[in-house]
């Protein structure tokens, strides 16, 4: 073989490899991606049939066998009443992640309306939609849903619905951008011009190209009600006393903690874990959608 045919040789061989690797990097899911799903994929398994996985009944109390450490019949040990840690935790999950997902399923599609509307219409709707949503944007949610819900005593529905109020600007804000820089492009003005109605422009041709943003919008949201749906069980205006909740556990068992720092550790490693993993999830699909919209 001559030098310029294995010059050639070895350039294709390259050429191969690196095409090989972009493939790689275009299909491949990173291994902190593969653990983000396989963490989420359980919460939701424990959130579907927490009676097949919890070892023991949740809510089975044995004041005798309080604060035990961990052990084989208790793998986390049990809390202050006896009732199995991970038996809790795992129950938990229901409400830990249901709450998150209406409030969150409701603010998207309540932000991504308003979004649409003003985005593309403009004028005096987007001006009346930016300012109420900046004035919301402005006051801090969690404190202001902790005063609503402590003065009418609503428990967690109210605190969904207020919590819904509260974070929709972020999302509207999000989608809105989105929507003002996709009206004017070619494809937007092409139906226009042929005289496609407004609400079939909105619908057909620039929802379908918010899909990226509006994934983010719900992972970001539901990583935000977690906290927050969390946070308010911890201070006692979440779920009902007594209901297997982690934020509500996290309240209940950090007093014992030096008997048994798993039953106030495990649900807050539940919530941190679940929290991160919806957050990587999120952005590695965000990314997916954003390649392969470019690559059309």
């Amino acid at each position: 073989m001559s030098v310029p045919d294995a010059k050639a040789a070895v350039t294709a061989r390259d050429g191969r490899r690196s095409r090989s690797r972009s493939r790689a990097r275009r299909t491949g899911m990173p291994v902190s991606v593969a653990l983000s799903a396989v963490a989420l994929a359980a919460a939701i398994l424990c959130a579907i049939a927490p009676g097949l996985l919890a070892p023991q009944d949740p809510a089975l109390i044995d004041p005798a066998g309080g604060l035990q450490t961990a052990s084989g019949a208790h793998l986390l040990g049990t809390d202050a009443l006896g009732r199995d840690v991970l038996s809790r935790v795992v129950a938990g999950a229901r409400s830990a992640l249901v709450g998150p997902l209406i409030l969150t399923s409701a603010t998207v599609v309540i932000s991504t309306f308003l979004a649409l509307l003003a985005g593309y219409l403009g004028g005096w709707f987007d001006a009346v939609v930016s300012r109420v949503a900046d004035t919301i944007y402005a006051l801090p949610a969690l404190i202001v849903t902790i005063v609503i819900v402590g003065v009418f005593g609503g428990g967690w529905w109210l605190a969904i619905g207020v919590l819904v109020v509260f974070n929709t600007p972020t999302a509207l804000r999000i989608l809105r951008a989105a929507v003002i820089e996709r009206r004017d492009l070619p494809y937007v003005e092409a139906a226009r011009t042929i005289g496609v109605s407004r609400w079939s422009i909105m619908v057909r041709h620039l929802l379908p190209n918010l899909e990226p943003m509006i994934v983010t919008c719900f992972f970001l949201g539901f990583t935000y009600g977690m906290v927050e749906l969390s946070a308010l069980s911890f201070l006692g205006l979440g779920v009902p006393p007594g209901s297997p909740d982690w934020g509500r556990m996290l309240a209940e068992n950090r007093v014992q903690v030096a008997q048994n720092p798993w039953a106030a550790v495990a649900p807050g490693i539940a919530i941190v874990a679940t929290v991160l993993s919806a957050n990587i999830l999120g952005g590695w699909i965000y990314e997916r959608l954003e390649r392969r919209k470019r690559e059309r």
